[in-house]
């Protein structure tokens, strides 16, 4: 039986015939000495190497910390500088004081429960409508390549659907649909669409032409089909760019989704929640800004989980 030093020098030096025959014994004791170190070197970057990712974390971290860092003391500085009073300006202790306050008079759940209930609700119907306007992009960019007159006669249109404002759109179609019988649900998730869907169309059509004409010219060489170049080309190709319209249209349809809440009557909701606030401002000024903190924390959400599944998607294909 051969040493695995051997295995590994034979397998490094294939060139070399029954390398295991052939060698005399000094040459095999320096090959298991290499081997060793080889071994040790390679054990030794195994084990720095997480240490080396949680280092990494934590530098592409400190900058977000010390933002918010500097956005807390920017708030109380503010207020002791300009003499703001709590009605204008409360102070954060006053903000964490009120999350943990029960509503309705004392009988209800804490602010904060009923903070995440409502961030919970609008999460649900943002994800409603980006499922929905993510794949009504894709099938636009997808027709649109195929089909170029379809683009140049569509595409104005498209464009043009983002300049209309969201708060003309929400109403229309939440009463239009509310008469049809639809659920309420319903048409909130198509006005969230309805704000996603631009960034995916325009991103994606971008990245199916990033190909570049040589690959392209290769395929054809190898008589792939238009199906062919698509999965192996032209979408994987597209990635990067769906994934950076991915992220633009999370945090925007989870602007559709407060938007759609503040017409449709609903009962639970970040939109519902702001409304709220905004009528007892004068008696509560922290809940508004709670409000407004739990519509900023759903869209970041939304916006860590597309990047997370992009450095999954994108960065495992790198890695591989």
């Amino acid at each position: 039986m051969h040493s695995p030093a051997i295995g590994r020098a034979t397998a490094l030096y294939p060139t070399i015939p029954n390398l295991s025959r052939f060698a005399s014994k000094g040459f095999i004791a320096q090959i298991k000495g290499s081997a060793l170190v080889y071994d040790a070197a390679r054990a030794a970057r195994n084990a720095v190497r997480p240490v080396g990712a949680v280092a990494a974390t934590a530098r592409r971290m400190l900058p977000v910390v010390g933002v918010l860092v500097a956005l807390l003391a920017l708030w109380e500085g503010s207020k002791l500088l300009f003499g703001l009073s709590d009605q204008r300006l409360p102070h954060l202790g006053a903000l964490v004081e009120a999350m943990f306050t029960r509503t309705q008079g004392g009988s209800g759940p804490l602010l904060l429960v009923q903070m995440l209930a409502n961030a919970w609700a609008t999460f649900r119907v943002a994800l409603g409508g980006f499922l929905l306007g993510t794949l009504l992009g894709f099938a636009l960019a997808v027709l649109f390549l195929r089909v170029p007159v379809l683009e140049r006669g569509l595409i104005p249109y498209v464009i043009g659907s983002q300049t209309v404002p969201i708060l003309a759109i929400a109403p229309m179609v939440v009463v239009g649909m509310g008469r049809m019988g639809a659920a309420p649900w319903a048409a909130k998730v198509l006005v969230a669409a309805y704000l996603t869907f631009f960034p995916v169309t325009i991103g994606m059509l971008r990245g199916l032409r990033a190909a570049s004409p040589q690959s392209l010219d290769l395929m054809r060489s190898y008589a792939a089909s238009s199906s062919q170049t698509f999965w192996k080309l032209r979408l994987p190709c597209a990635l990067p760019f769906l994934f950076t319209s991915l992220k633009i249209a999370a945090s925007a349809s989870v602007i559709g989704a407060i938007v759609a809440e503040l017409p449709a009557g609903s009962r639970e909701g970040v939109g519902v929640m702001i409304l709220n606030a905004a009528q007892f401002y004068n008696s509560r000024p922290p809940a508004l800004y709670l409000s407004i903190l739990a519509a900023g924390l759903v869209g970041v959400t939304f916006y860590g989980l597309v990047a997370l599944a992009e450095w999954l998607v994108v960065g495992a294909r790198r890695a591989a």
